[in-house]
């Protein structure tokens, strides 16, 4: 019918997964768009009522009535190559109950088909019909105009008003929630929006785009991005075409984050699978937050079960042995509050910025008790380091010769600036540079 290509043009972007599959949609996706200096949220949901293969068609469709229940303006899209279907009146039926005004639009009007049998969607006695071609953006311009002249005239935000709420310490935190299949990303993200969002099923792989909710937390914004489970490589190839781009989405969303969440299940056995995941974050430069999911099944597993849990833990994930872990449950609720705070915390210390002559008078402390090696006959040493960036935390170390630090090394300037400055959650990134620093080297970065 093409839905989610329509919204992926609308978007600018590729939101929506977009596969030959019928029924690919589950989730309800939105996005803030803008047209004509009018400011609307575009909600894309899974295909309503008529023939289906997907097992979960009836919670599809009961989710998308969810969403047309609550909508302002209803964009009833229709497959002109079909002509007028059964399930398209029984979509009309439901809309025309909500109220809300409805604009009919007869996509694939490119084909010869489509044009022959446009005229067939006026039977439903609704208008406006707009006819366009979403794959090539034909008659889109004209579908929003449409759109915005039944909405509520909202205005453009001045960019005033998000200047004063940056300062103000309001933007919005981006959170990717990533983990392996049935871990319980899904329930975590409907528990905390307190809205049933996002499909919950024991089936492996409900989840398939990257859904965006958000969150208002004590004054502060979320945008929790639910992602599909990232399972082997293999496992993904042999799946077909809508898990191999549910993955690809999942790592964009990882890319596009300040902090990542990645959820493990307490009563399984850490699987290597989940340092993979981690390692993911690690390099995109996130912070990094672990939340043990379930917690609730292990409690009868003894007090000191916490500490034999996240020994395994950060025995699997050693590279992010900076990441919190939070012992949580979806199912009751358990310390969810204390995580969204430990998102917070985390994605402040990632942007965090120290003043170049404290740094300094730190590492020329930290370096004297533990200096780095030797480059042969000649002694290294450290004449300058200056932050050069945030998101992640970005050091330069300036050095008297061209040298490169030990992984040990770095490992323990790492662990000394982490730990004096309190950068919790984050990576951090260092650099060796050879010669007198320059001012505008910091500038550039």
């Amino acid at each position: 019918m093409g839905k989610s290509t329509l919204f992926n043009r609308i978007c600018g972007s590729r939101r929506a997964i977009v596969t030959s599959v019928p029924g690919t949609t589950r989730d309800l996706l939105n996005q803030d768009v803008e047209w004509l200096g009018t400011n609307f949220e575009l909600v894309d949901t899974g295909g309503l009522f008529g023939a289906s293969a997907d097992p979960l068609h009836n919670e599809v469709t009961s989710l998308g009535l969810q969403a047309l229940s609550s909508a302002t303006v209803i964009v009833q899209v229709v497959d002109g190559t079909d002509g007028l279907v059964p399930a398209d009146e029984e979509v009309a039926s439901h809309a025309r109950r909500v109220g809300s005004p409805i604009v009919v639009v007869v996509n694939k009007i490119d084909k010869s088909e489509a044009r022959t049998r446009e005229n067939d969607f006026h039977q439903l006695g609704i208008a406006p019909v707009v006819s366009i071609a979403a794959e090539h953006g034909l008659g889109v311009g004209d579908l929003l105009d449409a759109v915005v002249e039944k909405l509520p005239g909202r205005k453009a935000r001045d960019p005033r008003v998000a200047t004063e709420l940056d300062r103000q310490g309001t933007s919005e935190i981006r959170v990717a929630i990533i983990g392996r299949p049935n871990v319980g990303k899904s329930s975590l993200v409907n528990l905390l929006t307190q809205e049933e969002r996002v499909l919950v099923n024991a089936e492996a792989g409900t989840t398939r785009d990257s859904v965006d909710v958000r969150l208002v937390w004590h004054g502060r914004q979320f945008r929790l991005v639910d992602t599909a489970g990232i399972r082997r490589p293999g496992r993904v190839h042999r799946s077909g075409p809508v898990e191999s781009v549910s993955v690809v989405m999942a790592r964009r969303a990882v890319s596009e984050a300040d902090v990542a969440v990645l959820v493990v299940d307490a009563a399984q056995p850490i699987a290597r699978q989940d340092a993979v995941i981690a390692g993911e974050a690690e390099r995109a430069g996130c912070g990094i937050v672990l939340a043990a999911n379930k917690w609730d099944l292990v409690k009868d597993q003894g007090a000191d079960f916490y500490r034999v849990f996240d020994t395994e833990l950060r025995d699997a994930i050693k590279f992010a042995d900076f990441a919190p872990v939070m012992h949580i449950s979806a199912l009751t609720g358990e310390r969810t509050p204390k995580l969204i705070e430990k998102i917070f915390d985390v994605a402040q210390a990632r942007e965090m910025h120290i003043g170049t002559g404290e740094l300094n008078r730190f590492i020329d402390r930290a370096t004297k008790r533990h200096p780095p090696a030797n480059l042969g006959r000649r002694e290294v040493k450290i004449k300058y380091v200056t932050q050069v960036a945030t998101r992640p935390p970005t050091f330069v170390f300036f050095t008297n010769i061209a040298t490169r630090f030990h992984f040990s090394y770095e490992r323990f300037l790492r662990n000394q600036i982490r730990s004096e400055f309190q950068f919790e959650g984050t990576p951090i990134r260092l650099r060796v540079r050879t010669g007198r620093h320059k001012s505008h080297e910091s500038k550039r970065g």
